[in-house]
């Protein structure tokens, strides 16, 4: 099994959000040290719990402070871009560290309807043409000639190179499943963001429809998780207190930064208990060697090979160790 670590660039209360971009930054090269195999950096936009809205330009700040680890986007959101600039972007991010780029990609907004208008006029018919720009990338990434007749077959996407990105399909539903698999490319599931509803099914479709492609001549997927490791399960329930309420004020259409495990606790005081209780228990939390059990466990059910884990704490340093008690375990 290969580790991953997924970041977000969370927004903590009282605190300016350069400083959830520098943490993601830190937070990479310390991943690196513990042996995780990849970083990838979400891309959200107008969000105020979520403030990293440019992957690309991370990734690029983690390429210059990494020597080893992978580094990818989870993901460009690639409606709301030209396929050929994303293309670009990536061959930059591969000269900058050959052979060691992932190119997430997925169709969501990542947003609400009007900001995907606000990056892209043309955001209601865009996801339709996720198929064929997934085409076109694959072929321009990899310096391949494009589809016979295509408008664009003599543009180039430079700069070139003896390596290049390795793409894959993100999704949280069927739909990410079965063009991962029309084009025999990697996928991995966002178990986090659906609680794992409709994974197992996504990834048996993903398996069951693959066609092999060169590159990857069998499929290779993977499922990201929510986790917290702390030394003790007490340590940890305390710092997913202020997980908890960011999921519950999410159910409710509230959207905000991270408040302190005792802040959220007071909050959290007049809130449904049931639903606080089935968050804790859905919640891969505990020491290292739970969660990792818990990890495997799912793994092995589901059957992927990969999986990553994305965490939210309010102290940044509790979010390190958690990283480190998953890797002593791992």
């Amino acid at each position: 099994m290969r580790l991953s670590v997924l970041d977000q660039s969370v927004a903590i209360a009282g605190r300016p959000h350069e400083q959830s971009i520098r943490n993601t930054v830190a937070l990479a090269k310390h991943c690196e040290t513990l042996g995780y195999e990849r970083f990838w950096v979400s891309e959200h936009h107008n969000h105020p719990t979520i403030v990293g809205t440019a992957p690309e330009i991370v990734m690029a700040a983690i390429a210059a402070t990494t020597e080893r680890i992978r580094i990818g986007s989870a993901g460009i959101m690639l409606p709301h871009y030209s396929a050929f600039k994303v293309a670009e972007v990536f061959r930059v991010l591969d000269a900058l560290a050959p052979g060691r780029i992932d190119m997430g990609l997925g169709r969501a907004p990542g947003s609400d309807g009007l900001t995907a208008y606000a990056l892209n006029p043309l955001a209601n018919e865009r996801p339709e043409h996720f198929p064929s720009d997934i085409r076109d990338l694959m072929a321009w990434v990899h310096d391949e000639p494009l589809v016979e007749g295509h408008p664009f077959a003599q543009v180039k996407a430079y700069p070139n190179g003896p390596t290049a990105p390795e793409i894959w399909i993100l999704g949280s539903s069927d739909y990410g499943a079965q063009v991962a698999a029309l084009f025999g490319l990697p996928y991995c599931y966002a178990w986090f963001f659906s609680d794992g509803k409709g994974g197992e099914r996504a990834i048996e479709l993903y398996k069951r429809t693959y066609r092999p492609s060169e590159r990857h001549p069998t499929p290779r997927a993977g499922l990201c998780v929510w986790a917290l490791a702390a030394p003790s399960m007490a340590e940890a329930q305390h710092h997913l207190t202020s997980r908890v309420l960011s999921r519950i004020n999410r159910d409710r259409g509230i959207l905000g930064p991270l408040a302190s495990p005792d802040d959220a606790a007071k909050v959290l005081a007049t809130a449904d208990p049931a639903r606080i209780e089935k968050i804790r228990t859905d919640s891969f939390v505990g020491t290292g060697q739970q969660v990792m059990d818990r990890i495997v466990e799912l793994k092995d059910r589901v059957g992927v090979d990969e999986m990553a884990v994305v965490t939210w704490t309010f102290d940044e340093q509790v979010r390190r160790q958690s990283y480190s008690e998953l890797a002593k375990a791992f």
